[in-house]
């Protein structure tokens, strides 16, 4: 059991998604930042599509009524356990009683707390993610509370004195420093309707700076720079959007969709947002900014496969650390 002593700006249980319904009009909601919620229940023995604690900018404070092992992941927000700096991107036993609180974001927007055994939360709609404007999925269908208990799967004793062996920390590739820096090079995929685009705007897209709106959440960041704009005014249909399309409204001014995005839009989309750097656009916070650099289909599918190619040899790491201590 999780006694949430105070909420934060905003935490809520979050998995992969909730997948097979945007038919029916349902999104996918899910993490802002795959990886680093991947990772984080890797380190806690957990399957990656467990859900985690998804938390924004000002973290909670958590009151451990029980012995657990958790892991911490994604954008550094000062986490203290008892007020001792706790390690990021590694695995930790957390004694009964302890108290873990989060300070000042040093970077990125937000961190992932993954607990051995995972939370226990309803399933809807075969995913535990929160969908905040609808009121479903995850713990009671909202963000947390000050004064809530967030009930916790078991495991077994013996399982829990093999993750105390373990405190693996990942590898340092899976570690980059830089990753979630202030204006980060962003990799985007012309979309289909780039060609619709005047040449000025075709232009800017790669080689200027956009600046997060504050007019930002996680169904979409609005991003301030130059205007874009198309070569002449169409009517389009409505299509299927994806998590990093980028959308670009009539005030010229694009939208990178994220994880409670529409099933739809009608806005024509300038670009897609490759899957590897997603997490670097949910870690940027209002003010921040980026810049797009084009990269193509096949390069960003190559990357996606690099990415889950160390993915799996942490996995591997990680299990035969624990055959090793059990």
């Amino acid at each position: 059991m999780l006694n949430i002593r105070k909420s934060g700006l905003q935490t809520a249980v979050q998995d992969l998604g909730r997948t097979g319904f945007q038919r029916y009009g349902v999104i996918s909601s899910g993490v802002m930042d795959p990886f680093a919620h991947r990772i984080a229940n890797l380190l806690a023995g957990n399957a990656e599509t467990s859900p985690t604690l998804e938390i924004a900018l000002s973290g909670p404070v958590i009151e451990f009524e029980a012995d657990h092992f958790i892991a911490i992941c994604g954008g550094d927000l000062s986490p203290s356990l008892d007020g001792e700096p706790l390690a990021m991107w590694r695995g930790h036993f957390v004694p009964k009683g302890s108290v873990l609180s989060f300070g000042e974001p040093k970077r990125g927007a937000r961190s992932y707390l993954a607990v051995a055994g995972s939370f226990d939360v309803p399933s809807v709609m075969d995913s535990h993610s929160t969908y905040l404007r609808a009121g479903i999925g995850g713990f009671q269908g909202r963000a947390l509370k000050n004064g809530d208990s967030l009930k916790t799967l078991s495991i077994s004793p013996a399982r829990l004195d093999a993750l105390k062996n373990q405190n693996a920390q990942t590898p340092d590739w899976l570690i980059p420093p830089a990753r979630y820096h202030e204006q980060p090079i962003v990799r985007m995929m012309p979309g289909r309707q780039y060609a619709l685009f005047n040449e000025a705007s075709r232009l800017r897209i790669f080689e200027e700076t956009f600046t997060v709106s504050a007019n930002s959440d996680r169904m979409g960041y609005r991003l301030e720079g130059p205007e874009l704009a198309l070569e002449r005014q169409e009517e389009l249909i409505s299509e299927a959007v994806a998590f990093g399309s980028v959308q670009v409204p009539a005030d010229g001014n694009p939208i990178v969709l994220l994880a409670d995005r529409q099933t739809t839009g009608g806005y024509p989309k300038i670009g897609q947002v490759a899957s590897v750097d997603l997490p670097l656009i949910s870690q940027l916070k209002p003010g921040e900014s980026l810049k797009f650099r084009e990269i193509s289909v096949n390069d960003a599918q190559q990357l996606y496969i690099e990415q889950e190619q160390q993915i799996r040899q942490l996995k591997i790491a990680i299990q035969m650390k624990r055959e090793e201590w059990t």
